[in-house]
């Protein structure tokens, strides 16, 4: 592919200001990291280097390239169907909850391999540990119910020099825990995180599948490909770039159960963690997630709104540790 030159750089709507993914994409620079990108890489409409994001293979090399030019890691891939989740969003999580834990060590983030996360459901594609890893060098456990899932982010760590020793795989082998099973009598973590499945039913993440591949419809026609737009609505089967099984889409009561479960079980767990974390997608959920919070006797919660674009969402973090605690936290754990 002929090298074009980059228009000038324009940020993303709503990005933390350390995410180094807030600008538009460099193709060039991605394609010299990750030459496999190239095939996938053409102007658009507009004049501009692209991907088709309605492709799943795309969406993937693309994935794929921006966590070697970017994180380092050389390998990396997952199964078929499995959940290939946008960089931009996922590192944006991460760096606010680097500022979580400066805004209790008196504005200054704990770096290092000292520094313990859990990641709930971390799936096949190992996101938010690589991130963490090779953004502020903590070291983290994933867990996921999903056996595969586990093999899959195993085999990305092990053939990373970059990721061996950072990050460690647990199997949930129990679907109806989350913590239980997951965090040892021993474990310490500074912070866990979850972006827990958003729909109750496989109807209901059917649905939106659909309404997905309609939306995509609807974006071709407006700028002006037909033949795009014929495709997506004349597919049978949705097409989704994101992919993503049962576990990672959908489960029973779906996000708000889900979380309500994990408030209660780090309940029984209020001094291996300092910060408990979630996303919550759906807004209208936050007045029970308080609640339940409540009345579990969490000592400080935090909600960070996040945006990316039109998509809004936020994180919900919570401590049971006493103010005495905090400070003993911080003293024994992150002033090293």
């Amino acid at each position: 592919m002929t090298q074009k030159k980059n228009k000038p750089t324009q940020k993303k709507k709503g990005l933390h200001p350390r995410n180094p993914h807030s600008q538009r994409y460099d193709f060039n620079a991605l394609i010299l990291s990750c030459p496999d990108l190239t095939p996938f890489v053409a102007e658009n409409q507009f004049g501009d280097l692209s991907v088709d994001f309605s492709d799943p293979a795309a969406v993937k090399m693309l994935n794929k390239a921006l966590l070697h030019h970017f994180y380092n890691v050389e390998n990396w891939d997952i199964p078929s169907g499995y959940l290939c989740p946008p960089i931009p969003g996922r590192a944006d999580y991460i760096h606010h909850i680097a500022d979580l834990l400066a805004k209790s060590n008196e504005g200054v983030i704990p770096q290092g391999k000292h520094i313990n996360g859990l990641d709930i459901g971390m799936g096949a594609n190992c996101v938010y540990p690589i991130i963490g890893h090779r953004a502020y060098g903590w070291r983290f456990v994933g867990s996921d119910v999903d056996a595969l899932s586990i093999k899959s982010a195993k085999f990305i760590v092990e053939s990373n020099r970059s990721l061996v020793g950072g990050i460690k795989c647990r199997l949930q082998k129990k679907s109806d825990n989350i913590f239980t099973g997951i965090i040892n009598a021993n474990d310490i973590f500074d912070f866990t995180m979850c972006n827990p499945p958003f729909h109750a039913s496989l109807e209901e993440a059917t649905a939106g599948s659909e309404r997905k591949v309609r939306n995509l419809s609807a974006n071709a026609h407006k700028k002006g490909s037909n033949k795009k737009a014929e495709l997506f609505a004349n597919t049978n089967k949705p097409v989704l770039n994101f992919g993503g099984q049962k576990a990672e889409l959908w489960c029973p009561g779906g996000e708000a159960a889900f979380i309500q479960r994990m408030i209660t079980e780090s309940s029984d767990k209020p001094e291996n963690c300092f910060w408990y974390s979630t996303l919550v997608s759906k807004k209208e959920n936050l007045p029970a997630l308080y609640k339940a919070l409540k009345q579990v006797n969490a000592v400080d919660v935090r909600t960070i709104d996040m945006a990316q674009g039109q998509k809004v969402t936020r994180v919900v973090a919570w401590t049971f540790l006493s103010k005495e605690q905090q400070t003993q936290w911080r003293e024994e754990r992150w002033s090293a």
